[in-house]
């Protein structure tokens, strides 16, 4: 049982895209990630995911409309859903979500997919 500094962990992300994994619970995943720019169109068929915007704002974009996130808000993307964040600049993001779960969903990028279980 050990506390987690958000501003400690954040300060050893150096690439954009890539979730690290700072803590995990019921077979859950607390992830920390850096990102700007669109990420691409996907879906999780069988898991939900929450966003939070640590640092910097950024929105999350659905087939028919946008929701902007700001530091200290959070928005849960329920499964099934089409969705992508998209940050205007870098942001810091905290990412919940089922352990083992593919950032990119039913798409694999080669430049967006992540390796899973990656842990700071």
């Amino acid at each position: 049982m050990n506390k987690v500094n958000l501003s400690e962990k954040l300060a050893l992300i150096n690439e954009h895209w890539r979730p690290k994994v700072v803590g995990e619970l019921n077979g859950q995943e607390v992830k920390l990630v850096k990102f700007e720019g669109a990420f691409p169109w996907h879906t999780h068929e069988n898991e939900d995911e929450m966003f939070m915007a640590v640092r910097g704002s950024f929105r999350i974009e659905f087939g028919d409309r946008s929701v902007d996130l700001e530091p200290g808000e959070f928005i849960i993307v329920p499964r099934g859903v089409e969705h992508r964040p998209v940050a205007d600049k870098e942001v810091e993001v905290l990412l919940f979500e089922p352990a083992a779960l593919l950032n990119t969903g039913d798409v694999v990028d080669a430049r967006f997919t992540a390796p899973i279980g990656e842990r700071i």
